[in-house]
């Protein structure tokens, strides 16, 4: 069984991860669809849920007031992290394919423009640019099914932060083994 604690302050900082989230995307959204594809942008919300982990497991080890183990780190960030992917899922979803579904065909085109350019500056041949934009025109990363794996794959990185801040979280064994 699931310590309170941890299943409440799970729940709780994966609820503010998934609107802030919501409220990066919707930002970016009003802004300039651009943005979407910017390094800077997506650094900077990796950044912002790398602190909110930390202080997501700083308050659980301070509310536990025992042995916070590795299993119990994992777990607190764990919850956080699926509940706050669903809840962006959701919004993203919502947005891109109710809201407004001209936006994704328009974030489609401008990825699409951007791996172009990016491929012909490392020296890609015409022939590799053309069969990649073919492959990416099959497919849109911000269609309901692409969004949906897209989730599968942000739980399994999120998992790998995770289990590194588990390991720096976790309490120390006072005994040298």
């Amino acid at each position: 069984m699931i310590n309170e604690i941890i299943k409440r302050n799970g729940i709780t900082f994966g609820v503010l991860i998934g609107i802030v989230s919501a409220l990066i995307t919707a930002t970016i959204y009003a802004i300039d669809l651009n943005l979407f594809a910017s390094w800077w942008i997506g650094m900077s919300s990796i950044l912002i849920y790398l602190i909110l982990g930390i202080i997501l497991l700083s308050k659980t080890k301070k509310e536990i007031k025992t042995i916070f183990t590795f299993k119990d780190a994992f777990t607190t960030y764990f919850i956080a992290a699926v509940v706050g992917i669903l809840i962006s899922v959701l919004f993203n979803v919502l947005l891109f394919n109710v809201i407004d579904p001209s936006a994704k065909e328009t974030l489609h085109e401008i990825t699409m423009k951007i791996t172009s350019n990016m491929m012909q500056k490392f020296g890609a041949p015409a022939s590799a640019i053309n069969e990649a934009l073919a492959k990416m025109r099959e497919t849109n990363p911000y269609s309901t099914i692409e969004l949906l794996k897209g989730s599968v794959f942000s739980i399994i990185f999120s998992s790998i932060f995770g289990l590194i801040l588990a390991a720096f979280f976790k309490t120390r064994s006072s005994q040298n083994n």
